[in-house]
């Protein structure tokens, strides 16, 4: 008798509006990805606490050490493997550095080989998908050698965090938009096109068209960078002519670190929006040993309330990966305020939530000629959205927020009860936002997706200069003073700005020649 044990954390339940409209097609094949533990998980900690304390001493690993030390041990996807084999399932793909292995096989396959029942649900807002209750279950001799299953249901996980604005018109007297290379100027980057450097941005869905991008770089009078898409499962550049849909996203992300590192190579992640697909564009991204970026830039997330423990925890410990080997992950914190419009309550977003990413709020900007005349926390009421913000449910207070509050808009404050979103900040309303060209419409965008890219580019232009990846940075932002303007007026809901760190525009915006000093 095999003993069958639930996987801690892979618990699903019906969300309300979603119904059950039929059974699957047992018949039907589909792709499933298993992640297992990492090898000397103790050694691995100890270097990472390193890491989130500022130790320079610490050197980033490379992408060849950390699958050696710290990748899936053989015995472990030898265990993976024969338990494949015995349900009749075939690996497709395994990666020991990113500890997954990609099982491919029928449903039916699957329902026997993880004690899951498959179904075809439907939902108001998330439309048709395939999905599942109760938790997964793994035999004997793979308890506590997997760390997450994923793939086994594909509802839509993400939302991109971009906004374009509505058509009305903006006020006189006030410059209304920027392009990439205003807004680098007025938060006075250091000079810079990012030569040598590649930067990832991660994708869950829709396409670019080339001829956007050539036509936009040019009006910039800047070269066109190197842009390549690289498909992951079963993602590619497919743009779909909507420029409201993620197209928006895809187009805005590239445009803006293409401004502002233009000598650089822009490598595009593409995957399915589910919660495997999403954690699966990050690992490769982060793993990448052919394009190597040392910045990533992630503008789609989710209230951290819809995501499994499992599936929040395995994207957590890739992110880890990436602190480790030197590779910043930027991500933006959300367009809905402090619910991060989730319908109960104060929320924030993830992966924004994750300590080892730097979290990028939005502010509203007005500006004269080349210095910024008002910044403040970017809250466009409740149809024109609001910079994300808060304090993580899921994730404790990091080393370097310790002894911070949250500012409440009622008045008064709290001490961090979890780890504080965001990081930084920078311009993200829709009506001071950003001229960029999409499926061929000269478009005005917002939203805190373009603040991920504006500081991915940011970090590239100093990593150039510095002839070395910064790595993970928030322990050093954090202990630098004035390398951000603070952001001292507005509120995003619940929390308002105050004076130094606030759950509506962390630290602030760039400063970006002392931002680069710091680091």
């Amino acid at each position: 008798m095999i003993n069958k044990h639930p996987l801690p954390g892979s618990e699903r339940t019906i969300e309300q509006g979603t119904k059950v409209i039929g059974q699957c097609d047992p018949a039907e094949r589909i792709e499933v990805f298993v992640m297992l533990r990492r090898r000397q998980q103790a050694k691995f900690d100890a270097l990472m606490s390193r890491i989130e304390a500022g130790d320079p001493s610490v050197k980033p690993l490379t992408r060849e050490a950390l699958a050696k030390d710290y990748g899936a041990a053989p015995d472990d996807i030898a265990k993976v493997r024969a338990f494949a084999a015995a349900h009749g399932l075939t690996v497709a793909r395994e990666d020991p550095a990113a500890r997954s292995v990609l099982l491919s096989g029928t449903i039916a396959q699957f329902q026997s080989a993880f004690e899951v029942k498959l179904e075809n649900y439907q939902h108001h807002t998330a439309g048709q998908f395939r999905g599942r209750t109760g938790t997964v279950s793994v035999p004997d001799d793979l308890h506590g050698v997997v760390e997450a299953v994923l793939g086994l249901d594909n509802r839509p996980q993400a939302r991109p965090h971009f906004r374009i604005r509505p058509p009305f018109a903006p006020a006189r007297g006030h410059q209304a938009s920027f392009t990439p290379l205003q807004l680098a100027a007025l938060y006075q980057f250091p000079q810079g096109d990012g030569d040598g450097q590649c930067v990832g941005i991660v994708e869950l869905g829709g396409g670019y068209n080339t001829s956007d991008l050539k036509a936009y770089f040019a009006s910039l009078g800047v070269a066109s960078p190197t842009v390549k898409s690289v498909g992951v499962d079963q993602g590619g550049n497919q743009p779909s002519g909507d420029p409201n849909g993620p197209d928006g996203e895809v187009t805005l992300d590239i445009e803006i670190v293409g401004a502002i590192v233009p000598r650089s190579t822009i490598a595009v992640y593409f995957t399915q929006n589910s919660d495997a697909g999403f954690i699966d564009a990050v690992s490769r991204a982060v793993h990448d040993t052919v394009n190597k970026p040392s910045v990533i830039s992630i503008s789609w997330g989710a209230p951290e309330s819809v995501w499994t423990s499992q599936s929040m925890q395995a994207f957590n410990s890739i992110l880890q990966s990436a602190a480790a080997l030197g590779v910043t992950i930027c991500a933006a914190s959300g367009d809905s305020g402090s619910s991060d419009g989730s319908g109960g309550g104060d929320q924030v977003d993830f992966p924004a939530s994750s300590p080892y990413v730097l979290a990028c709020g939005g502010t509203s900007l007005t500006a004269s000629g080349s210095s910024i005349t008002r910044e403040v926390v970017w809250n466009d009421g409740q149809q024109g959205g609001a910079s994300g913000g808060g304090v993580s449910r899921a994730f404790p207070v990091p080393a370097w927020q310790q002894g911070l509050s949250a500012t409440l808009s009622g008045g008064g404050s709290e001490p961090l009860s979890g780890r504080g979103v965001p990081d930084v900040a920078g311009d993200a309303s829709p009506v001071t936002g950003y001229s960029v060209l999409i499926d061929g419409t000269q478009t005005v965008v917002g939203g805190t997706s373009a603040v991920a890219p504006l500081w991915a580019g940011l970090i590239a232009r100093i990593n150039a200069a510095k002839g070395q990846p910064v790595g993970f940075v928030n322990a050093k932002l954090y202990k630098a003073q004035g390398v951000c303007n603070d952001i001292t007026q507005g509120n995003n809901g619940s929390f308002a700005a105050s004076a130094g760190w606030d759950a509506c525009t962390g630290l602030g915006s760039p400063i970006g020649q002392k931002v680069a000093g710091a680091l």
